[in-house]
């Protein structure tokens, strides 16, 4: 069995389109392992929980989702998240609201732990720091935990009681053995890394191998369409950037 594991979606259809081709093109996968926060941001939202729908999948809540859908405050939010929030709730279908109430905070597949924040804090809190990631491997069980949320592909390895970061580059294929691991596969829909590309990650349980990948789209059609609908510019602008 093959998994695409994506976080960070954020409405982006564009982004989205091209991480599934690239995974069709890279020997496709069974099922998706979605990480949350599928709208928020970008200007697709009905598009991107419609095109995720289509395939096999199971999928987290995630901040962006929650609040789009009157689950969160937005109080929290920066003024131009909100905004892009709330405009986003009003282009929702009723069968998109009920689906995004009805995802989970945490979902354990086989040895991974599936959540958008991390295990201690499903919704909010970003796993960034070594400290953060210490402190969370004492909050899921199994081998290997799955987080989104800061948009940055990383991995966190727990040996001899202690953290450590690890790099997750583009085309890094990672052998899963021995020790726990926190991954991040980065965000398909805005990444913050300073690499514009949509990132993402493919789970082979046969070869239990996660491999880590990166895929040009067109950011200007993004672009185009968020002009177009009135979201703010600092959000059109740092597609550019990936950041």
């Amino acid at each position: 069995m093959r998994y695409a594991i994506l976080g960070d979606i954020h409405a982006n259809l564009a982004a989205f389109e091209a991480v599934l081709r690239d995974a069709d093109r890279r020997g496709g996968f069974d099922k998706i392992w979605c990480l949350g926060d599928v709208v928020g941001y970008g200007p697709d939202p009905h598009e991107c929980i419609e095109l995720l729908r289509q395939h096999e999948h199971i999928c987290v809540a995630g901040n962006h989702d929650w609040a789009a859908i009157g689950k969160m405050d937005t109080s929290d939010f920066n003024p131009v998240a909100a905004q892009a929030c709330h405009w986003t709730s009003e282009q929702l279908t009723e069968e998109d609201v009920d689906y995004l109430k009805s995802l989970p905070l945490s979902i354990g597949q086989g040895d991974f732990t599936l959540v958008h924040g991390s295990p201690r804090e499903p919704i909010w809190e970003y796993v960034l720091s070594i400290e953060a990631a210490e402190v969370n491997f004492a909050h899921f069980e199994t081998a290997f935990c799955l987080v989104g949320h800061s948009h940055v592909p990383l991995i966190f390895e727990y040996t001899d009681n202690a953290a450590a970061y690890k790099g997750f580059p583009g085309g890094m294929n990672l052998k899963l053995e021995g020790t726990r691991l926190i991954i991040n596969p980065g965000g398909v829909g805005q990444p913050r890394d300073g690499d514009p590309r949509a990132s993402y990650a493919i789970y082979d349980a046969d070869a239990r191998t996660v491999h880590h990948y990166r895929v040009e789209y067109d950011i200007s059609a993004t672009q185009n369409k968020m002009e177009e609908r009135g979201l703010p510019l600092p959000l059109i602008e740092r597609l550019n950037e990936g950041w």
